[in-house]
């Protein structure tokens, strides 16, 4: 199989109707309230590949990503998970309203987890891939195999938190 070919490394706001988040991976969060960021470290899913004649499981093309939600504010964090781990099942941008001073367009983005919900009210996200795409068996790497956690938004720059 051929390997995927990443249309770009810097995914935004602008790109929100051809994402889809379904079965990432989130890995940890933190916020940055100095510059108004929230940071999520995913595993991304850019494509599922149907299984061939002679297999029975879908492959997927993933990869590890730093999501940057920028003028970040009123964020609710309800998540209950017995061992840890934190599947998305779907991201949702919803309730537009104009900012205090009339400038931008701020979005409640909702992430609908297995394991509860995420909401960050902001003005619009980037999305950096910190790796190309690896063809996998399973919807995410290993903590080890992602090299740990990492908020970095330089493609090859692992920018590792142990």
């Amino acid at each position: 199989m051929p390997d995927y070919q990443l249309e770009k490394t810097v995914w935004t706001d602008a790109d929100f109707d051809l994402m889809s988040w379904h079965d990432a991976t989130l890995w940890s969060m933190v916020a940055d309230p100095d510059a108004f960021l929230f940071l999520l470290d995913l595993d991304y899913i850019f494509q599922w590949v149907p299984p061939e004649p002679n297999e029975t499981y879908f492959k997927f093309w993933v990869a590890p990503v730093t999501m940057v939600f920028e003028n970040a504010h009123t964020i609710g964090i309800d998540i209950h998970s017995a061992q840890g781990h934190i599947e998305i099942a779907g991201l949702y941008r919803e309730a537009p309203a104009l900012t205090p001073n009339g400038a931008f367009t701020e979005h409640t983005y909702h992430f609908e987890c297995r394991e509860g919900d995420v909401r960050i009210r902001a003005t619009g996200f980037k999305m950096f891939v910190r790796r190309p795409p690896s063809l996998l068996g399973v919807q995410s790497f290993s903590l080890a195999e992602r090299s740990g956690v990492s908020f970095s938004r330089n493609v090859g720059d692992p920018g590792v938190i142990s």
